[in-house]
């Protein structure tokens, strides 16, 4: 059975402090990290811009999530250097049954940036409730 596929969300609205650049920073991420996936494509990882991931104090803001594994947000990111570290910490992500890498094989940005981590949704299954009449 394959791994379940790996979603990267990059909030394209993120603005740097002090950013007087036309295009936003996190939109800079977003287009930095799509040449890179482009050069050099990671098989199952699905980028997705997103409109605001509501971290507007540590931008650049992005979110890696997969069924069945954590979801973890990261903060704190550069938009014009970051794609390499962003695309090497989802690596060992997907390399986990669980999403959990252990914290010093993160890359570093990972284990500043690290804004929240949310466990994983359960899977559907019928819950176990004892019958009424008990």
């Amino acid at each position: 059975m394959p791994p379940e596929p790996v979603v990267l969300y990059v909030c394209t609205t993120c603005r740097a402090e002090g950013d007087g650049a036309e295009i936003r920073a996190g939109a800079r991420l977003m287009t930095a990290l799509a040449a890179r996936l482009g050069a050099a494509p990671v098989p199952g990882l699905r980028i997705e811009p997103v409109k605001c991931l509501s971290v507007c104090k540590r931008p650049c803001t992005v979110a890696v999530a997969s069924a069945g594994r954590w979801t973890y947000v990261y903060g704190d990111l550069d938009a014009e250097s970051s794609a390499a570290t962003i695309l090497d910490g989802i690596g060992l992500y997907a390399g986990t049954p669980d999403g959990i890498v252990p914290w010093r094989a993160r890359p570093e940005a990972f284990r500043k940036g690290v804004v929240a981590r949310i466990p994983a949704f359960p899977p559907r299954a019928a819950p176990d409730l004892p019958e009424a009449a008990e």
